[in-house]
């Protein structure tokens, strides 16, 4: 063996054979733990170690050892930091760092003190290119001097290292970007399908969630208070404590999020800018804006444990991407059901019309013939029966008409007539009851009927469809009259409820009359 070149020897082939495995094997640590055992042995050396920096943080994250014990191992306790000390120097370095006496070196600080004790040393930064992914280093050779051939072995060895650890890097980068164009992907055809606005933004805090492996994936939404609440929340666990949770105006970190910019927290139990009472669960943090041409829905929030792990520059980057895209989806599928709801309502508006030209003309056309012949047909059997008739057919036409402005009401939103209030009470009973109602009204009831009385006259009606609910009545007739008369001559409105149900006793039930002067 020469002290300038690689050595002969029977362990040249196990150098081969690590610098082989480099790329034909994705998993990484093994690898790594190959190459420090193959560097130990070849150095002859009783310890060695190799750490791979936090790119995020500079710290080391990963710790590869040989040649310690267990119980050494634990005696280290937490890693070196790997940035100070005689490993922080091999950052810097151009290349390998020898020492034949640590105990006498100036650089050898930031050991850890639990580590054997160490003479002679020899490091070497792992790195690509420029870009240094961590250190290696061996100590206590048992010859208690490192060679020149000893470094150039490191030398080959480290960089091996470096390879496999920018190769699995590249790997993981390239597969977790896939991941996320995946889950946006997934995110946008669901909610194009159709989902609701609250099943849209659970979707979207869920996905994200996962694919950042947060801890919670929660959607914040601006208050008429000035704040910001939670809407939607998204755990392993039950998201009640979530839900409801708001950052109060004033928060230091509420005028960034209204003004849709990207926060990012190192620990939110810890940062003066979080005020939530529920801060104290979480630690790194992502809040990020839902926005979408001008347009803020909300924040979208992923929060990981106390503790864990913090989001790269590359997790970064791939949730704001995420939440860009989540936000333009939610857009298209707000502005799809306002088409879908638009398309509806003019199918409605065209159904109420064609009832009211052609239905109701033509039966009150007939009603008035009914009526005529009626009235030359005198008072006999025959005018009795047209008069049933008429009756009849002036019920149907009220019908008719409720029908038709039920049409023109929008589905979705709360009626803002009291006649609309009545259907809507009506509708409701009929889910419970098994059938429609029938429902009349007599006179300009949304002109005449004062929201005081209204309010009384639907709780009279909630009753009154309650009690012929519990006699399990198979038809109910409502009428709402705003043209009757109180005894002193007052004008009222007057409900009656009449059903076919029958009392327990077996007597039929009585009509339920309610009235109230306008």
């Amino acid at each position: 063996m020469t002290d300038r070149g690689l050595p002969r020897s029977p362990l040249l082939p196990r150098l081969l054979e690590a610098v082989l495995s480099v790329g034909s094997d994705l998993e990484l640590r093994a690898t790594l733990q190959q190459i420090i055992d193959t560097a130990t042995a070849l150095t002859d050396a009783r310890y060695g170690a190799l750490g791979v920096l936090d790119p995020a943080r500079g710290t080391i994250r990963e710790l590869y050892v040989c040649g310690m014990t267990e119980d050494e191992q634990a005696a280290i306790g937490d890693f070196p930091d790997g940035h100070t000390g005689m490993l922080g120097a091999l950052v810097d370095a151009p290349g390998p760092l020898r020492s034949d006496d640590l105990t006498a070196d100036p650089r050898a600080t930031g050991i850890p003190p639990g580590h054997p004790p160490m003479r002679s040393f020899l490091g070497a930064p792992i790195r690509v290119r420029r870009e240094v992914f961590g250190n290696i280093y061996l100590a206590e050779k048992h010859t208690g001097h490192f060679t020149e051939t000893d470094a150039g072995l490191l030398k080959v060895l480290s960089a091996q290292a470096g390879i496999a650890i920018g190769n699995a890097r590249l790997y993981e980068s390239a597969r977790q970007r896939e991941r996320w164009i995946e889950g946006a992907a997934a995110v946008t055809n669901t909610l194009l399908t159709g989902a609701n606005p609250a099943d849209a933004l659970t979707t979207v805090a869920e996905r994200a969630r996962l694919l950042s492996d947060a801890a919670a994936g929660v959607i914040l939404q601006p208050t008429d208070a000035g704040g910001m609440e939670i809407v939607v929340a998204s755990t392993h666990e039950d998201p009640a404590g979530l839900v409801g949770t708001a950052i109060a105006p004033g928060s230091p970190v509420l005028e960034q999020l209204l003004g849709g910019e990207a926060v990012f927290i190192e620990d939110s139990a810890t940062d003066p800018r979080m005020t939530t009472p529920v801060r104290s669960r979480f630690g790194p943090s992502m809040m990020l804006p839902l926005q979408s041409g001008g347009r803020l829905i909300g924040t979208l929030a992923l929060p990981r444990r106390r503790g864990a792990r913090a989001y790269t520059h590359l997790d970064r980057l791939l949730a704001a991407q995420f939440a860009s895209q989540a936000a333009l989806a939610l857009v298209l599928a707000d502005s799809q059901q306002d088409r879908e709801r638009l398309a509806v309502y003019e199918d409605r508006d065209r159904i109420a019309r064609d009832l009211h030209d052609l239905v109701v003309q033509r039966l009150f056309a007939t009603e008035m013939m009914l009526e005529s012949t009626r009235r030359r047909a005198g008072a006999g059997e025959t005018g009795e029966l047209l008069g049933t008739a008429v009756d009849e057919l002036d019920s149907t036409i009220q019908e008719v008409r409720t029908a038709i402005f039920a049409l023109q009401q929008p589905p979705a939103e709360a009626p803002a007539t009291f006649r609309g209030q009545v259907l809507r009470e009506t509708g409701g009973a009929a889910a419970v009851l098994g059938f429609q109602p029938s429902v009349r009204f007599a006179g300009a009831v949304d002109a005449l009927v004062a929201e005081p009385v209204g309010k009384r006259l639907l709780a009279a009606l909630r009753g009154a469809l309650a009690a012929a609910h519990r006699r399990e009545v198979s038809a109910i007739e409502v009428e709402v009259d705003a043209t009757a008369t109180l005894p002193d001559g007052r004008g009222a409105v007057r409900l009656t409820v009449a059903d076919d149900g029958h009392e327990p006793d077996g007597s039929r039930a009585e009509t339920v009359t309610w009235e109230a002067p306008l």
